[in-house]
């Protein structure tokens, strides 16, 4: 590349605007803010950490120490054609993207050194333009001639940091510790900080990762609001992820303990309340911090309280809850719900439900309302104790308040009439329920188990074709053994045979008794012995069209094998997302033979290796990046694109329907015109590395039109465009009438390409 020769008085002028900025570079470190995202809203209903309890004041205005850059000034530099170039290449980078920063300084290869790239890259940090700087550091580490500078390197990690720029922030910390070297107390710090105040699933391990690597590789003490911020943000998630963070929150605190930093309040408050929702509860641990609370004067607060009645609940310690019930009604003369629930829990545990009864009536005196919570307990309590009038009759009381989420009581109530083997009663409850709520695959196994028990083979056929037939209900390992237990006792073995036959394709496990299952294995023996090769699952027309959706939606699929070119497909799923909660199931269930067996389906499984797969992964993903086919006009199905939204679509609060995908500008636009095709119109916004496809107003509804029937039952209330957003799907505020981002110029890309 050619450089433009400047004139003498444009190259002092040039001189002059740099050491401007260089006097723009501050005496100590941005500041930034160390609180981390409110307190979510925790279990169900009102049984949630109070967020204003944090209130934390530790600001500290101490200064981290950090090494100083050598460089030298520009006006320094002896060669006249030397400062100019720089001087030009300073100016020219930050009004460029990536690809055109790299063609510059691949220009200038054959006279560029490690001091120059220093001096440029700190006068990009000089005038805030950090990318750049990154950009330039990164090119430097390709140079034959690059020399590790520590200094440089914490430095603009620090600056990246403080811009919230966390993934290459912990590019250059890595880079620092592959070094050898240990990375300033500033860069744990605000790496740390950064990590807390980004979006994402993994977010929270990777900042507490780096605060446990800050105590024992780096050896330095934390600060008190680093402490307080991530223990914040411990509490900040829903209790079924905040649990599995107890070892990090007694981390915390031990480090408090022994730097000798105050402790605030909600510290104890918090790790009682984590301690209460461990599956085994620590009543000891507890007892010790309550201790710990009153050496140092802090009294007890409502939400420590309902957190110890929770934890006696568990740990069925009545005359602990029975002390704390009257200290919490000293406090406050009207107790949250969910304490009252626990109260209930606490009796059930030592076999009284008449005095959970009690507890329940009392509630609804003092409170003059019944949480779902409550009602859920009470007739969990009593069908567990069988108590069938009065559970019957809460259960149409609580049917008749016109409250949701009554699935789990209709389970409870139908397990119990099941043991009491009253059938016609488990029946009109299985009929009243399919009035009142969505299909549920535990409800109709409780109900085909029944069929099956009461030798009504022909409606649990029906049934349980209904159930496969239906994909929010769908059919399961427990399913199958129950209408295989029914052919074989009704010496349907042709259909018995079959049914074998299915669940070995989905790899279910056999699970009847005994004598069934001689009865299989003279039937199986029946058949002509002939060398059966084993079943390979195979994928059908539909598990493609979902396959496709979601990876669309930012599936991955991984090469587990080089030589054989098998392919495994990662299903991940944000447990914090409600839809995400809903499909999961769904999901796993739709490629059960492809996956190994789960009691409790996690937020994440992967496939086993199979070629099936490596057509996916040759054309979204070649060489392990996400990248759009050519030919994806072809795939993008109903079907497909309302798996697609499902899993990696948004709903804006005004009711737009938004698309995310990563590839090149020529695949979107393929996608945008495969739409089109299909009277789908629709807009196109690039920020990033990523691009947003957006149906707005009118072509929001159209789309819905055409995937809602692809759409699960239970999801459509909270996808259906031109709705109002709960909070439950993540919103995105793009605006596709703006101009393009300040990182999308030159990208050679805008709105008016589709068209």
């Amino acid at each position: 590349m050619s450089i433009p020769l400047l004139y003498n008085t444009s190259l002092m002028a040039m001189a002059t605007t740099l050491t401007y900025h260089r006097h723009l570079l501050p005496s100590k470190p941005l500041s930034f803010s160390l609180s981390s995202t409110s307190a979510q809203q925790l279990v169900s209903n009102s049984d949630k950490w109070d967020p204003q309890s944090f209130n934390f004041d530790s600001t500290e205005m101490k200064k981290f120490e950090t090494p100083a850059i050598e460089v030298s000034e520009l006006e320094d530099i002896p060669d006249q054609w030397r400062r100019a170039r720089i001087a030009w290449i300073c100016k020219e980078l930050p009004a460029h993207k990536t690809p055109t920063m790299v063609r510059i300084l691949n220009a200038q290869r054959k006279w560029l050194r490690q001091q120059d790239g220093t001096y440029i890259a700190l006068h990009s940090m000089r005038i805030r333009e950090n990318e750049a700087a990154f950009r330039v550091y990164k090119w430097m580490m390709q140079q034959h001639w690059f020399r590790f500078d520590f200094a440089l390197a914490t430095k603009l990690a620090d600056y990246l940091g403080k811009e919230r720029k966390h993934l290459k922030c912990r590019e250059i910390f890595d880079d620092i510790i592959d070094q050898g070297r240990v990375p300033c107390e500033s860069t744990f710090h605000i790496l740390i900080v950064a990590y807390l105040s980004s979006p994402g699933p993994s977010v929270l391990d990777e900042a507490c990762s780096i605060y446990n690597r800050m105590v024992h590789l780096g050896g330095y003490k934390p600060r008190l609001n680093l402490h307080n911020s991530l223990f914040k943000a411990l509490l900040g998630k829903t209790q079924g992820s905040s649990k599995h963070f107890l070892k990090q929150a007694e981390f915390i605190y031990q480090n408090l303990t022994s730097s000798g930093l105050l402790i605030h309040k909600d510290i104890f408050g918090g790790l009682i309340w984590l301690h209460s929702y461990q599956d085994v509860v620590d009543m000891e641990r507890i007892s010790a911090l309550r201790a710990e609370m009153r050496s140092r004067g802090i009294k007890e607060s409502k939400e420590v309280l309902v957190s110890v009645l929770r934890a006696c609940s568990k740990d069925g310690n009545v005359e602990e809850a029975e002390k704390t019930w009257s200290k919490l009604l000293s406090i406050n003369h009207s107790p949250p719900s969910q304490a009252f629930v626990y109260q209930m829990e606490v009796y059930a545990k030592i076999g009284k439900p008449t005095k959970s009864l009690e507890v329940f009536r009392k509630m609804q005196e003092q409170l003059g309302s019944t949480s779902v919570a409550a009602y859920h307990k009470i007739i969990q309590v009593l069908s567990k104790s069988q108590k069938l009038g009065i559970a019957d009759s809460i259960m149409s009381e609580f049917i008749n308040s016109g409250m949701k989420q009554l699935i789990p009581s209709f389970i409870d109530l139908m397990g119990m009439y099941f043991v009491l083997g009253l059938h016609e009663k488990l029946e009109s409850t299985f009929l009243r329920y399919r009035e009142v709520c969505h299909p549920n695959l535990t409800i109709f196994n409780i109900y085909l188990d029944s069929l099956v028990h009461t030798g009504n083979l022909n409606l649990a056929e029906e049934i349980f074709n209904e159930m496969r037939g239906d994909v929010v209900i769908g059919v399961n390992s427990h399913s199958c053994n129950s209408i295989l237990r029914g052919y074989l006792t009704s010496g349907e073995y042709v259909k018995a045979e079959k049914m074998y036959n299915l669940m070995r394709q989905k790899k279910y496990d056999i699970e009847i008794e005994s004598s069934l299952m001689e009865r299989l294995d003279y039937v199986l023996s029946l058949r002509e012995k002939v060398v059966e090769e084993p079943i390979r699952p195979k994928l059908t027309p539909e598990q493609r069209e979902v396959l496709m959706g979601l990876v669309l939606g930012g599936l991955q699929i991984i090469r587990s094998d080089g030589k054989r070119r098998s392919h495994a497909i990662h299903f991940e799923f944000n447990e914090e997302s409600r839809i995400h909660s809903i499909l999961k199931g769904h999901i796993h269930d739709k490629f059960h033979e492809w996956l190994g067996s789960h009691d409790d389906i996690p937020s994440s499984f992967t496939t086993i290796s199979q070629s099936y797969f490596t057509f996916y992964a040759d054309q979204f993903w070649p060489n392990g990046r996400p990248c759009i086919p050519k030919l994806i006009h072809r795939w993008l199905s109903p079907c497909v694109l309302a798996y697609w939204y499902m899993y990696g679509g948004y709903r804006t609060s005004s009711g737009d329907i938004l698309f995310r995908v990563k590839g090149s500008p020529e695949g979107v636009v393929s996608i945008v015109k495969a739409l089109k095709v299909k009277s789908l119109n629709c807009r196109v916004k690039k920020r990033g590395r990523v691009f947003w496809i957006g149906f707005l107003g009118d072509n929001a509804t159209f789309f819905w039109e055409v995937v809602e029937p692809f759409i699960l039952d239970d999801l459509k209330d909270l996808l259906i465009a031109g709705g109002h957003s709960d909070g439950s799907l993540e919103t995105q505020c793009i605006n596709f009438d703006s101009g393009s981002e300040s990182d999308e110029k030159n990208s050679g890309y805008s709105d008016t390409d589709t068209s």
